[in-house]
């Protein structure tokens, strides 16, 4: 990966931004570039990447503070009026960009240490009493888990997709795929297709591995110029 066409697209998608640069997570979910493909290599932090393109790196693309993360809980409790869910998050996370994702809350704990902390964070603050009644009808016994509350059942859900437009293929990671599909496909001249997905625990190092099998085929991004063994030899995995 080329650091001149990095700091191309971190000055396109900041145009179009209002002018702000992304996070380095949103970058990645915009433009397919990986950390991999700029850490270790040109910079040891996206800060760094953002000044070199001309840009002040923001509070929130360095790490998400928790106290903006419980206030961001606060405000999605206030619009759904209850705790929210991983599903509830992650419906507010795909019609806002720039509300964060599901795994971003893992920062602050489970859902016991998350009604904790909103509590705590509450306390002594009349204008948060709506608040406050919601968590305290959290029950505090022990319920089922759910993919929020449990890294391992969440990472069962991922997905390794291979999806081809023209004649060129895209190899990605998304725990839905076909909606992933829709938010490429909106963008290409040329129809988008999905040829194969890979369920998998591990979406990030599975992706990976397929990225690095294919390197010498990458043109740019996630994208990739392969023959038909390439994509027989990817068909050929249900499940790693």
């Amino acid at each position: 990966m080329d650091k001149g066409y990095i700091l191309k697209e971190i000055k396109r998608t900041a145009e179009e931004n209002g002018g702000v640069p992304l996070g380095m997570a949103r970058f990645e979910k915009e433009t397919g570039i990986k950390k991999y493909d700029w850490y270790g290599k040109y910079w040891t932090k996206w800060g760094d990447a953002i000044r070199e393109a001309g840009f002040k790196p923001n509070k929130m693309q360095s790490a998400y503070d928790e106290e903006w993360l419980i206030k961001q809980l606060i405000l999605l409790i206030r619009e759904i009026g209850k705790l929210p869910t991983v599903g509830d998050i992650k419906i507010k996370s795909f019609k806002s960009k720039n509300f964060p994702s599901h795994n971003t809350f893992w920062r602050l704990g489970n859902k016991s240490d998350r009604v904790k902390k909103i509590l705590n964070y509450c306390e002594n603050k009349s204008e948060y009493q709506d608040v406050i009644e919601v968590c305290k009808k959290v029950p505090h016994t022990p319920e089922k888990k759910d993919e929020y509350d449990s890294k391992e059942d969440d990472a069962q859900f991922g997905f390794v997709y291979l999806m081809k437009s023209g004649k060129f293929y895209k190899i990605g990671k998304s725990d839905f795929v076909e909606r992933r599909k829709y938010d490429i496909g909106i963008k290409l001249p040329e129809d988008l297709e999905i040829v194969h997905k890979i369920k998998t625990d591990d979406p990030s190092g599975i992706e990976a591995y397929w990225h690095k099998r294919f390197e010498t085929k990458r043109k740019k991004g996630e994208w990739f110029n392969l023959n038909r063994n390439d994509v027989g030899a990817f068909k050929r995995r249900k499940f790693m």
